[in-house]
């Protein structure tokens, strides 16, 4: 049996409920709740992961390199061959903290939220079987789980996960959100800053339904974390610059969507 096999077996039993959430989960699903959003330092997020397992970080490194095995996306309708991915699947029950594997299958987005990429099935190379078991991505998981079960209980969860790598290649900028500032089509958008290195720019912007700004931020350090309830607000990310010509220069950011099944 592959890892993939044994992990979706293990996760797949029956998990407690949300019963004893931690002061920091309910803190902040009270922020999310009021505003729609929140901008998490990398401190305060490794704290969080830390609640889920004390040891995620043994295993962060490995989780990092993992993006140096990501295959080009080749649906780029802008001709751009800047940005890299992989993509799983996964589901939970309601208010569990565990998520079980579902097969391999394509990422779909409709028009109305990609007017870039949509309405064609998008088939990913999937996130590698030793990174779905990996400490730090099972920790993000469980976060993610923890707070938008407290958020919405009653709620099954379609959940898909997206590795990015987006390059900046010399005198051209490229662009984390191709498709603008936009929704992704589903209930909670977890987005964290893997690694950065030799670019500038890539402003965070959140903006109401009418495309208003409330806020802008950088996730500039590994851990820094993003979070939108996207039924309510929208996102987008300034495109990233290089800085030296002579190095390489990327932008890695791990996506998890929570979407009500």
């Amino acid at each position: 049996m592959d890892s993939t096999s044994s992990f979706a077996q293990s996760a797949s039993h029956p998990s407690p409920a949300l019963n004893n959430v931690s002061k920091d989960i309910d803190d902040l699903c009270k922020i999310i709740a009021r505003k729609d959003f929140v901008h998490l330092p990398a401190r305060r997020t490794s704290k969080l992961l830390a609640e889920q397992d004390d040891d995620f970080f043994e295993d962060w490194t490995a989780f990092q390199e993992s993006w140096n095995l990501l295959d080009q996306d080749g649906y780029m309708r802008d001709g751009g061959s800047y940005r890299y991915r992989r993509h799983a699947t996964f589901q939970a029950d309601p208010s569990s903290v565990s998520v079980s594997i579902v097969p391999h299958q394509p990422h779909y987005q409709s028009l109305d939220y990609n007017q870039l990429n949509g309405d064609i099935a998008r088939h990913f190379s999937a996130v590698r079987p030793e990174i779905i078991q990996n400490r730090a991505f099972l920790a993000s998981m469980r976060l993610c789980c923890e707070t938008f079960g407290q958020l919405t209980p009653f709620f099954a969860w379609h959940i898909e996960v997206h590795q990015f790598r987006i390059y900046a290649e010399p005198g051209q900028a490229s662009s984390p959100t191709p498709e603008g500032i936009h929704r992704d089509g589903v209930n909670f958008v977890f987005m964290m800053l893997i690694n950065r290195v030799n670019v500038v720019n890539g402003e965070t912007s959140i903006h109401d339904r009418q495309k208003r700004k409330l806020t802008a931020f950088t996730l500039t350090d590994p851990m820094d974390v993003a979070i939108v309830n996207d039924e309510r607000v929208m996102h987008g990310v300034t495109p990233i610059i290089q800085i030296d010509a002579e190095k390489e220069a990327y932008r890695d950011v791990l996506v998890i969507t929570f979407n009500k099944k």
